[in-house]
């Protein structure tokens, strides 16, 4: 019919976050949420052969945490091993990014190889870009490069991050929010920041994907609008990402893990932000997954089970 709008996607891909699988019987978050520690691999598996099952997901994505921090640390490199396996039973490529839990679990210089993520000027750092079609760019960024955890104790960008909490949060426990007010809680040590490089690499990418003329879907573990998540689960400098963000008009969806609960919201600029609903916190014979069809005028998530399905207008 005239008028109407193609109904095949450009490209569709695959979505999942926060497996966080380990060897251990179910638990619960600090804040008291059930988590099923031995059966997210078991969402996974059911992930992997939903996506195969599919026959055109171009790529999939691990929106970060495939191991969790209370995995026992002898277990630590054969469970992330083992995880990564399941995800290569994938018939395509997997794009990974590390996420906190990852870090507890392995030091940056082993987790990289693992997750194949090459890193630029050979500095361990976790982010890059990739196109899955002229027309597309996808961001993956490494929130986690001013971090407490991950690099060793004396590397500079450790020294800031504990200089960041030592000046912005004035509990002992530097995991613990209380006390702080509104996104000052984000200021905890399970969060991270972007630093100035990555920044600089940042506004690079988007002015290039501008002159290309192309549409951009960042990626990140951890959220990066208030609007999408709680107060402590945002990254440590969000503002100065999306201000670099906003200062392009090529930016359309930004995803993320992290906050376990999910969430969806468009910001002023009209970039959408959703943080995706975890593996980890789904019950026995539940699921947390899905893929994204890429269309002209739109993005569709398709989420299975506990993930919430999502269209964003662009």
């Amino acid at each position: 019919m005239m008028g109407s709008v193609t109904t095949q996607p450009l490209f569709s891909f695959g979505v999942i976050a926060d497996v966080q699988y380990a060897d251990i019987p179910d638990g619960r978050s600090f804040l008291g949420t059930p988590r099923y520690y031995r059966n997210s691999i078991l969402v996974l598996q059911k992930a992997v052969q939903a996506w195969n099952q599919h026959g055109h997901l171009k790529f999939v994505i691990n929106m970060g945490d495939i191991v969790d921090g209370f995995c026992p640390k002898d277990q630590s490199l054969s469970a992330t091993k083992k995880l990564v396996n399941e995800f290569q039973k994938f018939q395509g490529p997997v794009y990974h990014m590390i996420g906190n839990h990852c870090l507890y679990n392995l030091p940056r210089q082993e987790l990289l190889p693992l997750l194949n993520i090459t890193s630029r000027d050979d500095d361990n750092n976790a982010y890059y870009d990739f196109s899955p079609t002229p027309e597309y760019r996808v961001v993956v960024l490494d929130g986690y490069d001013i971090s407490a955890v991950g690099w060793p104790e004396d590397h500079p960008k450790t020294l800031a991050a504990l200089k960041i909490l030592e000046e912005k949060n004035p509990n002992l426990e530097k995991n613990s929010p209380e006390g702080l007010v509104d996104v000052e809680r984000r200021f905890v040590k399970y969060n991270g920041g972007v630093g100035e490089k990555q920044l600089e690499w940042l506004d690079g990418v988007l002015r290039d994907a501008t002159e290309l003329k192309q549409r951009v879907i960042v990626c990140g573990h951890v959220p990066m609008s208030p609007g999408v998540a709680s107060k402590a689960a945002l990254l440590w400098n969000f503002d100065e990402v999306m201000s670099v963000i906003h200062k392009y008009d090529v930016v359309k969806v930004c995803f993320s893990g992290h906050d376990h609960k999910g969430g969806y919201f468009v910001d002023a600029r009209g970039v959408h932000h959703r943080c995706l609903e975890a593996a980890l916190e789904c019950p026995p014979g539940t699921f947390s997954f899905g893929y994204v069809d890429v269309y002209e005028d739109k993005l569709s998530l398709v989420g299975t089970d506990r993930m919430q399905s999502t269209d964003f207008e662009i």
